[in-house]
């Protein structure tokens, strides 16, 4: 079974002028992505506004990204939806596009308890072939609901093909004990992009990061550093990134990554799903222009 590792991109999901799917884009992106030295595609999580999808839209995204990528690097399809029916609908909708795995976050909006978060990913599962590598992905300031480690070691004890998990909140402690589950062989990938080097320093495999499709030469370097074990350079590119990323994520993050990739001309527009904001005019220009006079697309050891 194939695993997340590295650099994962959720990508953003990019809309035609019309708010349908712009599928030239989104291939032009997952190229972008690719050629960036990024290890693996995540379509259709947050950063891609999986919630405002409907079920059609979100088997199109995801047959357009398998279709691009063309086994170049892997891909994982966020699967986790409003009700476990429509997950499953997704997770097997993966399978049969030939995906590598999926991602699955949290029951979201409703208070679940730990045993029905467990009857949940085990149901997702079971769904797929036992050979289907399958991630539970926790955001808790956006779904209400986390995962613990009894969570994950009860799913993982039922669920050979649950390899790991995508922990999306910043708190380390919580992403150390994550690490322990199925005698320490748990692959936990980082949210926070800012705690990247350090969860890869105590036994991390990677980063899902949106910031990383704007400025993919950093965290090509980042990841390269890390897997060198050289973490004097891995510091001094993770601090370069945190100071990026806050320029990027200061207002909106997911629109700011669309005002980026549209002036890299991956993207023809910018353009949100609503109730999402587009970034003001001049909001998006002080950040481009901020970006700029840091030398954004330089890497600086």
């Amino acid at each position: 079974m194939k695993r997340l590792t590295g650099v994962v991109i959720p990508l953003v999901t990019p809309f035609t002028e019309n708010d349908t799917i712009d599928t030239a884009s989104l291939e032009r992106l997952t190229g972008y992505c690719i050629d960036g030295g990024m290890t693996c595609l995540y379509p259709c999580g947050t950063t891609g506004e999986m919630m405002y999808l409907s079920l059609e839209e979100r088997k199109q995204v995801a047959e357009t990204v398998v279709r691009q990528a063309a086994g170049r690097i892997p891909v994982f399809v966020q699967a986790g939806a409003w009700s476990q029916a429509d997950t499953i609908a997704l997770a097997k909708h993966a399978v049969e596009i030939g995906a590598d795995g999926i991602g699955v976050v949290t029951p979201a909006f409703y208070t679940i308890s730990d045993k029905g978060l467990v009857d949940f990913y085990t149901a997702v599962a079971k769904s797929v072939p036992e050979d289907f590598p399958v991630y539970m992905y926790g955001i808790k300031q956006n779904a209400v609901n986390d995962l613990n480690k009894a969570v994950c070691q009860a799913v993982a004890s039922q669920c050979p093909n649950v390899l790991g998990v995508k922990y999306s909140f910043p708190d380390f402690t919580r992403l150390q004990e994550l690490m322990t589950v199925n005698d320490g062989t748990f692959d936990v990938l980082v949210g926070p992009d800012h705690l990247f080097e350090a969860v890869c320093a105590v036994g991390g495999v990677g980063v899902v990061s949106g910031n990383a499709m704007c400025v993919r030469e950093h965290y090509a370097a980042l990841w390269k550093a890390i897997q060198a074990d050289d973490y004097r350079l891995a510091t001094k590119i993770q601090r370069r990134t945190n100071v990026l990323n806050s320029i990027m994520c200061a207002v909106n993050n997911i629109a700011a990554y669309k005002v980026i990739l549209k002036e890299e001309g991956v993207l023809r527009t910018s353009r949100m799903r609503r109730p999402m904001e587009e970034l003001p005019a001049n909001t998006a220009a002080e950040m481009l222009a901020a970006l700029r006079g840091l030398d954004y697309k330089t890497v600086i050891v």
